[in-house]
C-alpha cells in the first residue's frame, strides 16, 4: 500500500507562484513514476506533470514553460518519496484539485491496477 498526502494548495492572484508536495509513505519500493493530475469543474482530469524515476519529465501543453516537476526519492529504507510541482505565472485557468499519482511503471498516464492516488489540493488563482 502506498499512502499520497498533498500540501501547499491555496487561494493566489493572477501571476503569483504556489509549490506543491506530495508526500508518499508506505511501500513505496513499488513506485516508479510519479506525477500530477488536475481536475476543474465540469472538466475532465489532465496531467499536469510526471517525473519517471530516472527524473525524466513531461508536461501537459497548457503548462510548459510555466511549472516543473521535481521529486525526492529515499536513500535508504525509511520509506518516503515527495514530488513537487512548482507552479510559476499561474492563471485564473489553472483553477482546480490538483492530485498526486503514483504508478508502479515509469509511465505516470497508464492506468494499472497498482496506481495510488492522493485526495488533492485545490488552488485558486483569483484577483
Amino acid at each position: 500500500q502506498v499512502q499520497l498526502v498533498e500540501s501547499g494548495g491555496g487561494l493566489v492572484q493572477p501571476g503569483a507562484s504556489l509549490r506543491l508536495s506530495c508526500a508518499a509513505s508506505g511501500t513505496i519500493f513499488s513506485i516508479r513514476a510519479m506525477g500530477w493530475y488536475r481536475q476543474a469543474p465540469g472538466k475532465q482530469r489532465e496531467l499536469v506533470a510526471g517525473i519517471t524515476s530516472e527524473g525524466r519529465t513531461y508536461y501537459g501543453d497548457s503548462v510548459k514553460g510555466r511549472f516543473t516537476v521535481s521529486r525526492d526519492n529515499a536513500k535508504n529504507t525509511v520509506y518516503l518519496n515527495t514530488v513537487y510541482l512548482q507552479m510559476n505565472s499561474l492563471k485564473p485557468e489553472d483553477t482546480a484539485v490538483y492530485l498526486c499519482k503514483s504508478s508502479p511503471y515509469d509511465n505516470i498516464d497508464w492506468v494499472t491496477t497498482g496506481d495510488y492516488w492522493g485526495q488533492g489540493t485545490q488552488v485558486t488563482v483569483s484577483s
